[in-house]
């Protein structure tokens, strides 16, 4: 009964959502990069970069929001690196993906240590800050759920509505998903598909990063090895769970995070029975078998990972 209790608690669902938030511009990213028919294996490396480059950028004086522009930046380009070497060259989306991801790390990693050669701990900063707005955080259950989360979270969730209503509702939307589906009818009318997919893989990349910078300049206050903890991975799985639509893929982050919240309150009821590793992998048993119920179903983008080359059929 305490536990029924605890899943219908507003701190439960406030922490489901705080843990769903870098899940959320991750796979946001990542779906735009499919729906034009790349698949973005960069994107753990990608996480990093923005987790340190945003972090790095806010210590430097660049401020919270010049850091999170800087993140976006930095995935930007680690974007760009993966979409010229699979859309005009053709190379193997896997291999450049995991490629990137290596490069991101690596890079981060000897930012890092170039700059703080003798520092132990990193520095800290000031983090992005709970919105307490008046009123509204006041309103049972929804209060405390929607109305003290910070900016980061709140412009998580205006993206899931920015990004399906320039993919369902926009001639630039209908392009890309066109571009994912059919090159050669995009090409027919004119339309540049090297420049669409481009694009939509520079673009996602860009989200994906400021998922990473949310977890050194929101949810914490530094930036340190393995803080993204597989998170990119956990996006790219939630994108097939998602059938690549922007609702279906909030719902998915969210439900993500709430059965990692519920691993750590469980943890306190029976830690004390099982190991701690068996509540740790719960989540992602739990993503696992939802990905394979819904993976049945999904309709794949019918030209992701096929590369395309002007003038052949």
């Amino acid at each position: 009964m305490d536990t029924l209790h605890f899943l219908l608690t507003d701190s439960f669902w406030a922490a489901s959502l705080r843990i769903a938030t870098p899940l959320i511009f991750g796979v946001l990213g990542a779906l735009i990069c499919e729906r034009s028919g790349v698949l973005n294996l960069g994107i753990e490396g990608i996480f990093v970069a923005g987790a340190m480059a945003g972090w790095m950028a806010a210590w430097a004086g660049a401020g919270l929001w010049g850091g999170v522009l800087i993140a976006a930046l930095a995935g930007g380009f680690f974007g760009l690196i993966h979409a010229i070497l699979t859309v005009p060259l053709g190379l193997s989306q896997h291999v450049s993906g995991l490629g990137v991801t290596m490069l991101a790390t690596s890079v981060s990693y000897f930012a890092y240590r170039t700059a703080l050669p003798n520092v132990s701990s990193p520095p800290r900063i000031e983090p992005f800050r709970a919105l307490d707005i008046p009123g509204l955080s006041d309103i049972p259950f929804f209060g405390p759920v929607l109305f003290q989360q910070t900016a980061l979270t709140w412009l998580a969730l205006v993206l899931v509505g920015v990004v399906w209503w320039v993919l369902a509702r926009t001639p630039l939307g209908v392009a890309i998903r066109a571009v994912g589906d059919n090159p050669d009818a995009v090409d027919a009318q004119g339309l540049s598909v090297y420049a669409l997919r481009i694009g939509a893989v520079v673009a996602g990349s860009a989200i994906m990063a400021i998922g990473g910078a949310f977890l050194s300049m929101s949810a914490f206050d530094s930036f340190f090895f393995g803080m993204v903890n597989g998170r990119g991975w956990i996006s790219i799985a939630l994108v097939i769970f998602a059938s690549w639509r922007p609702g279906k893929a909030l719902l998915g982050a969210i439900l993500f995070g709430a059965f990692d919240a519920f691993q750590v309150r469980m943890q306190t009821q029976v830690g004390a029975f099982l190991p701690t590793q068996v509540f740790l992998m719960a989540p992602y048993v739990l993503s696992i078998f939802a990905l394979v119920i819904a993976a049945r179903r999904a309709e794949y983008p019918r030209a992701l990972l096929k590369p395309w080359f002007k003038g052949q059929r």
